[in-house]
């Protein structure tokens, strides 16, 4: 008679968020405070307007999520979101997510289409690129939809941590391809980025990644070196160019046709200082950076619903950052 098959091994864990066996499998049930679980749950498009918006999912490849104001709005802008998670987790329609980019579809207000991205380690970067690619070319190749709903040529991509990271990485594919072909992206047209936040890092620690009291559940040094190592191609380290943008190793930031960008940076965030150097480099590139600074808050503190409600400093804090968005929106 066969032996049984021996049990999955654990050979690697992240802070909770996820466990990669033996075999290649991939578990992301979360196994850390039961408090925030409800941060991670799915919201469920609804087609009929709740607290002025409606859902629309748009299955494809990628699945896109769309946030339409009721009653419709003349000619909004559209913001196409991409969700952080180092690479490695979150969905497009968790609750943490959901509570944000509607509150920003109603402020601003637009139009927010959020992407549901392939996550590592099975699917390794460029994947999450590539996905953020095809995403615009979906919103570019329904013209006759979306011209009835929003203003085509006020395209703004915004994403928080690794999203942010491919605000920077999408924003620089589509100059490439406009220089390439011009008239590529028409109708649409990209008119700024949002990076919230983003994922950008060096090998060698940061002063402000030896902040370890800033460590929160939305990111630990522990995620920020594990899950790079299971998003970045396989055998590469964090000086490669998609996580390290301002580097050596990545491609002149003068070459570059990028749109106006706005870098949100948190005070308290452990990876300050190298998402600083890149807001640095890109102005010596001559790019058009703007900084948004905000103090007493850490990384992706806005998605934290329970601190945005209840604690004052949080939730004066994304009431902030979401005027300063429509400022810069409203402005491009």
């Amino acid at each position: 008679m066969a032996s049984p098959p021996a049990s999955k091994r654990v050979i690697d864990q992240v802070s909770g968020w996820l466990r990669v066996f033996d075999d290649g499998s991939v578990d992301r049930t979360w196994t850390g405070p039961s408090e925030a679980l409800p941060l991670m749950s799915s919201v469920p498009a609804h087609s009929s307007p709740v607290d002025g918006l409606s859902i629309v999912d748009l299955p494809g490849h990628p699945t896109l999520r769309f946030y339409l104001p009721s009653p419709p709005l003349l000619n909004p802008p559209i913001l196409l979101h991409f969700h952080g998670g180092g690479f490695c987790i979150s969905n497009f329609s968790w609750l943490m997510y959901h509570q944000f980019y509607s509150r920003l579809a109603r402020s601003l207000p637009s139009i927010v289409v959020s992407v549901d991205l392939p996550l590592a380690p099975e699917h390794r970067l460029p994947s999450a690129y590539h996905a953020a690619f095809q995403a615009l070319l979906r919103l570019r190749d329904a013209t006759p939809l979306l011209s009835s709903l929003a203003d085509l040529t006020r395209v703004f991509l915004i994403g928080d941590s690794s999203g942010g990271n491919i605000v920077h990485e999408l924003a620089a594919m589509v100059g490439r391809a406009e220089e390439n072909e011009p008239g590529f992206w028409g109708p649409v047209k990209v008119s700024g980025g949002v990076a919230i936040h983003p994922g950008f890092v060096r090998s060698t620690r940061s002063a402000s990644e030896t902040h370890l009291e800033w460590q929160t559940p939305f990111l630990t040094l522990d995620m920020l070196d594990k899950f790079l190592a299971l998003g970045l191609p396989e055998g590469q380290g964090k000086d490669h160019p998609y996580t390290c943008p301002m580097g050596v190793a990545a491609p002149p930031m003068e070459g570059l046709k990028m749109p106006p960008m706005m870098v949100v940076v948190a005070e308290k965030d452990l990876i300050r200082d190298t998402e600083m150097e890149y807001c640095e480099a890109m102005k010596k590139a001559g790019k058009e950076v703007e900084v948004f600074f905000q103090t007493d808050v850490g990384h992706s503190f806005y998605l934290n619903k329970f601190a945005v409600d209840e604690d004052e400093i949080t939730g004066k804090r994304t009431e902030e950052l979401i005027l300063a968005i429509k400022d810069f929106v409203d402005r491009h």
